[in-house]
């Protein structure tokens, strides 16, 4: 998870600052359900602005805000590139301190916390919020108000080595659960694998590759009308059981390292399926030398009751309340999400377009891996935008770290996740 493990690092280092944001009323700072965000002007943008980047994505912008400043003559961009680690205090810090950047990409998680401390703008009406995967849209969503754009996105699907899928006697991954497991047994048994599909043994950011499964039966992270943490729902303990069981079956490695090794593994065949996200596809064909990438493929998250889901991530792209000119940051934030701008910045970076007609460009539909990413994000969902979330999850990731490396029971498991949850609060 090596994206988005960066991101979750990061939002960790709110638990002890997201409290301010706790106890607010629904409509604290004026968010109410449903506001929208003063029109913007039509005309060329002026002036300028700054943006606040992190990681990759802030070291590569300035390669596309060249075109922006082309577009619209006078207009000049500067952006800050931040370290992930580095990212949530800078930005509480600037907050406080009533000096925030007038555009910044920023963590999906984040948005309730600074939501509900009124530092972000709601997003105005003139943007399309149907052009975005509803999954990644929600993400900007808190009381029902939008805050910004989702910039790029990414989901989980299956790893699998097509070869030793074949001495399996499996032509591709089933497409429910119980084929899942008995593909990955059939890993071991009849292709000589040591485990038969790689799933992390709770920790930090488990969450991530069980709620895809949660999801598919239906699973909602949230209750009482979305005002309160649903952990212990029976559809997550139902897929929490499943989880379990490739760990009690041996045919998932409970002792697997804190630091993955999953390129190796896959190239080696040691492990020849694992769930994660894009990012994996240029990692393992890196690891696995010429003509691997024919060696591999990818698959949907099997379906359950509801269907197939999976996790949504990626970051978003908001504009601060204090920005001393509205107008061009809103315009920049609506040039991020034109198509032909989201195609072009997949080919600098390889992150995502979050804007579905952006995967019609050629770059992106010759590509047939490619394709089952934006095939799962039509449906894949993201975790409730509570500024508390970052706090709760934690709860969630420990007892999963006890599901499945001590055998603890799932029911007990989510019941104890369940009520740190609630004495946590949501924070709304």
């Amino acid at each position: 998870m090596r994206r988005t493990t960066a991101i979750t690092v990061a939002c960790m280092t709110a638990a002890a600052l997201t409290m301010t944001a706790c106890g607010r009323g629904a409509d604290a700072g004026g968010s109410g359900a449903g506001q929208t965000g003063a029109a913007v002007s039509t005309g060329k943008a002026s002036g300028t602005i700054t943006v606040w980047a992190m990681g990759a994505e802030g070291d590569n912008l300035p390669k596309l805000t060249k075109d922006f400043e082309t577009a619209n003559p006078g207009v000049k961009v500067q952006v800050t590139a931040i370290p992930w680690d580095a990212a949530h205090d800078k930005f509480t810090a600037a907050i406080a301190a009533g000096k925030t950047p007038d555009v910044a990409m920023v963590g999906s998680t984040w948005m309730g916390e600074f939501a509900s401390s009124n530092a972000i703008d709601p997003t105005p009406a003139q943007i399309d919020k149907s052009s975005f995967f509803e999954g990644a849209q929600k993400t900007t969503e808190v009381n029902g108000t939008s805050y910004g754009i989702p910039w790029y996105v990414e989901t989980r699907v299956v790893y699998y080595r097509t070869d030793l899928a074949k001495k399996a006697g499996f032509d591709s991954v089933p497409n429910n659960w119980q084929g899942l497991k008995d593909m990955a047994k059939a890993m071991q048994t009849k292709a000589g694998a040591k485990w038969g599909i790689g799933l992390q043994a709770g920790g930090e950011g488990s969450w991530q590759t069980v709620m895809p499964f949660a999801w598919s039966e239906g699973a909602d992270l949230t209750k009482d009308g979305g005002k309160a943490y649903n952990f212990d729902s029976p559809q997550l303990l139902k897929a929490t059981k499943y989880y379990q069981s490739f760990f009690t079956d041996g045919i998932s490695d409970k002792s697997a390292p804190a630091t993955p090794t999953t390129e190796p593994d896959f190239a080696s065949g040691k492990v020849p399926m694992f769930i994660s996200g894009p990012w994996e596809m240029s990692a393992v064909e890196k690891v696995g030398g010429a003509g691997f990438k024919d060696k591999y493929n990818v698959a949907p998250i099997p379906a359950g009751s509801a269907g197939s889901s999976s996790f949504v991530g990626g970051s978003n792209f908001v504009v601060f309340k204090n920005t001393k000119n509205r107008d061009t940051a809103w315009k920049f934030v609506q040039w991020l999400a034109d198509p032909k701008v989201q195609a072009k910045w997949y080919s600098i970076s390889t992150d995502l377009p979050s804007v579905k007609s952006a995967w019609q460009d050629p770059s992106l539909a010759s590509d047939k891996k490619l394709a089952v990413f934006g095939k799962q994000l039509e449906t894949a969902k993201a975790p409730p935008s509570f500024p508390t979330w970052e706090q709760a999850v934690k709860g969630l990731d420990t007892e999963m770290e006890k599901i499945t490396k001590t055998g603890e029971d799932p029911a007990q498991g989510l019941k104890t996740a369940q009520q740190q949850a609630d004495s946590i609060g949501t924070g709304m």
